[in-house]
């Protein structure tokens, strides 16, 4: 059944792929506005813990508000990928004029001074977007990871259309991945890291939204081996088709501590880069995962801040 199942998955992707970008534009949005209200009233899984999250980024919020926000969500998040699954038909054109960063001159000049630059952001708005307007608009190549996908196909199919878009992409769970990232950066080259959310189970322990959770050590590892400034950067969606974005000052690495310490406090300090732009703009976070150390170890999570719990429903 899982072989089945991966192989199903890996079909719908490539029907997608295939056929949504030869849809005119707002046929597509439409497509994926009525796909998202269908899931959100279906109360799945996802919804639910889409939701349960938003509980901690907006707390207080009535029930009624919580559904508000989880519908906006599932729109935004469908926008993500009806936008993703359009992308490699998208010209330059549409490309550069599809999106406005406030402050990208951050990037350039940390670029032009010579060092290299990590850009970490977490998963608001469409990050594969940004990433082809920095390739298209900026003129800037750079490189990422991306996690490992079950089937093998699936994986190699987001790869291939990430290399289409532009990007170096490496295996997040490569032993060598660490190593080409930091020798683009000691070449002055650019890195994106999309880091809210611990792979690992071994990431930094942070404060994130009141609660305990884990982000990956990665991004201030990095800074600190190679020199390179670290940049949050936060993506929000409006009611234009022009995404928005917004780069944050560097990080910088404490100048006394242990690498580990050093490591701690970055990491907390991009976390709360994060918050910020995530609070702005709830609605654009697509986390639909257990993200919280409570979550994580459901013994411990606080009953009355899961909905889908408290009705005695499973989350993922």
């Amino acid at each position: 059944m899982s072989n089945v199942r991966e192989r199903l998955t890996d079909a719908l992707y490539g029907l997608a792929w295939t056929t949504v970008r030869k849809l005119p534009e707002s046929v597509a949005v439409r497509l994926g506005r009525t796909i998202a209200d269908v899931t959100w009233k279906q109360r799945g899984k996802g919804v639910q813990r889409l939701e349960s999250n938003y509980a901690r980024v907006v707390p207080g919020a009535s029930p009624e508000r919580l559904a508000e926000l989880s519908r906006a969500g599932m729109r935004s998040y469908l926008r993500y990928w009806m936008e993703s699954f359009r992308l490699p038909a998208w010209s330059e054109e549409r490309i550069r004029r599809g999106v406005e960063v406030q402050d990208v001159h951050r990037i350039t000049e940390g670029l032009a001074a010579g060092k290299g630059v990590v850009l970490a952001l977490p998963h608001l708005g469409n990050w594969d977007l940004a990433g082809a307007w920095v390739t298209t608009k900026l003129e800037i190549p750079f490189t990422t990871v991306a996690e490992r996908l079950k089937p093998e196909t699936l994986y190699d199919r987001f790869v291939a259309y990430r290399e289409g878009l532009g990007m170096e992409v490496l295996p997040h769970n490569g032993g060598s991945a660490f190593g080409t990232l930091a020798r683009r950066l000691r070449d002055g080259g650019l890195v994106c890291l999309v880091a809210d959310r611990d792979l690992s189970a071994s990431g930094v322990e942070v404060d994130f939204f009141g609660e305990k959770t884990r982000m990956p050590a990665g991004p201030a590892l990095l800074a600190q081996q190679t020199g390179a400034l670290l940049l949050p950067a936060a993506l929000w969606f409006d009611e234009t088709p022009v995404m928005k974005g917004r780069v944050h000052p560097p990080i910088a690495v404490p100048e006394s501590g242990t690498r580990q310490e050093k490591t701690s406090v970055m990491t907390q300090a991009l976390a709360d880069a994060f918050a910020m732009g995530i609070a702005d703009h709830p609605e654009d976070w697509h986390m639909l995962q257990r993200l919280w150390l409570a979550d994580l170890d459901p013994a411990g999570a606080p009953e009355n801040r899961d909905p889908a719990r408290a009705s005695g429903k499973e989350t993922p």
